[in-house]
């Protein structure tokens, strides 16, 4: 099932050796969302993380900041 994920992410404090697929995400938005929800990465003092998403068939990446007390993820 990982292997078929399109989308990979980590906690940009983490750096990318601690990146996970994300197999049941369609977006890049879903992505950050669901790698918060299933790996709860540290927020920092306000709640939030930072969190990078990568495309796994086209190599693209986005940065989101994901309030975890919201469940709300907006681009950094």
């Amino acid at each position: 099932m990982t292997d078929n994920a399109r989308y990979s992410a980590y906690a940009a404090h983490d750096a990318a050796r601690h990146c996970h697929a994300t197999p049941e995400a369609a977006s890049f938005e879903e992505a950050a969302l669901d790698f918060v929800d299933r790996w709860h990465p540290a927020a920092d003092a306000d709640g939030e993380v930072t969190v990078i998403v990568l495309d796994r068939q086209t190599g693209r990446e986005q940065c989101f900041t994901v309030d975890i007390g919201a469940g709300a993820a907006e681009p950094c």
